[in-house]
């Protein structure tokens, strides 16, 4: 993966807008590849869903609690991919009281499958969803790559979080300020 451009796709996303008015003032907007990573250094996080236990209970929460550290090192922004809807991830995101990473919903699962990383859940009612993985970005180029080991589809049940956790991009990040 490593030195491989990342997929160009369109985010469907949703943005606040007061425009809009109403209870639900917000409106669709498209977010490409290229307005997302060009001309940043961006950690991205990928996990199998919103509101799932270790995602919610670690995997996004620690990677809050690190932001600052991350923007230390010279990363721009920290991204978590998601295979949900702009809605699920705006009320996940809520939910979790999480305000410096930022969420990217992945609703059909282009950008996950155009990864590589796009595995069937459906035996556990979930559809299709991300196999957990990470990467620093920089310009559009992933620069590092980590994902769980024992990657998997219909019929097995782990879902390992060992690698793509945020002391481990930070072990990669401090170790390119070193050299």
């Amino acid at each position: 993966m490593q030195g491989r451009n990342v997929p160009d796709i369109t985010f469907k996303t949703r943005v606040r807008d007061e425009a809009v008015g109403g209870d639900n003032p917000f409106r669709w907007q498209d977010l490409t590849t290229a307005e997302v990573f060009g001309g940043k250094r961006v950690v991205v996080f990928s996990l199998p869903g919103a509101f799932t236990p270790t995602c919610s209970n670690e995997q996004c929460p620690a990677f809050e609690r690190l932001y600052d550290e991350f923007r230390a090192l010279g990363v721009d922004e920290v991204i978590c991919v998601t295979v949900n809807d702009a809605f699920v991830v705006y009320q996940w995101s809520r939910h979790l009281g999480v305000s410096k990473v930022k969420f990217l919903p992945d609703g059909s699962g282009h950008f996950t499958r155009r990864m590589g990383m796009l595995i069937n859940k459906e035996h556990l009612g979930f559809g299709y969803r991300s196999w957990r993985y990470a990467m620093v970005v920089n310009d559009g180029v992933i620069e590092t790559w980590f994902e769980e080991p024992g990657i998997n589809d219909e019929g097995a049940d782990e879902d390992p979080y060992t690698v793509t956790n945020p002391e481990t991009l930070l072990t990669y990040l401090r170790s390119q300020t070193a050299a």
